[in-house]
């Protein structure tokens, strides 16, 4: 990714600066290690009553079958660029806590704090993530058998990055675009909702 798509405002962490998700690949393979080592960095996330409530279900390209059936959940405007990611993955989220089967309203938000360490250490291993919500959670419990109380979160593209010319045109406008976020100020209140607040003027 070239320096002038970044727009980062204030210094912040390099890794998370440079992560973004693109839908371009790279034609090569993630090695088994470098997989390995961003599931670790997973694992380590933090989770209400450390019930870490998520599980992934990942597939590489060497893994025909899984890596087909990963992409047969994906909806038709994520299946063509996606299908070419080395790795797939989907995130799942147990529903309930182990110790007494409460419901886990929080089950979701620590399943993203996992993907979400899980980019960071993709990010500082050269690598992107592209986490997608369009994709269909009934086709994915019955391809991969997802028990009841364990909804499926998120499907996953991980990869090295790869030339936007290999996407098709609008798609292309949209990996080459100058990246944007809304200002602190539009989100973060003190004194009342919609009150910007002076830690961030």
């Amino acid at each position: 990714m070239s320096e002038e798509r970044l727009d980062v405002g204030p210094a912040i962490l390099e890794v998370l600066a440079r992560r973004w998700s693109p839908r371009a690949w790279a034609d090569r393979p993630v090695e088994a290690e470098s997989i390995e080592l961003c599931l670790e960095a997973a694992r380590w996330a933090a989770s209400s009553m450390n019930q870490q409530p998520w599980y992934f279900i990942v597939a590489t390209r060497e893994q025909p079958d899984a890596h087909e059936r990963l992409v047969a959940c994906l909806s038709d405007g994520n299946a063509p660029w996606a299908r070419r990611a080395p790795v797939l993955m989907l995130s799942v989220a147990q529903q309930t806590f182990d110790v007494d089967g409460r419901p886990n309203r929080f089950a979701w938000h620590d399943t993203g704090l996992a993907t979400a360490a899980l980019m960071g250490q993709a990010t500082a291993l050269g690598m992107h993530v592209h986490a997608m919500g369009g994709f269909s959670r009934t086709k994915a419990r019955e391809l991969f058998g997802i028990p009841k109380g364990c909804d499926p979160v998120a499907a996953i593209a991980m990869g090295y990055l790869g030339d936007p010319d290999s996407l098709a045109e609008e798609l292309r406008e949209t990996e080459t675009a100058p990246r944007s976020r809304r200002p602190c100020r539009a989100w973060v209140f003190t004194d009342a909702w919609g009150r910007p607040s002076p830690l961030v003027e």
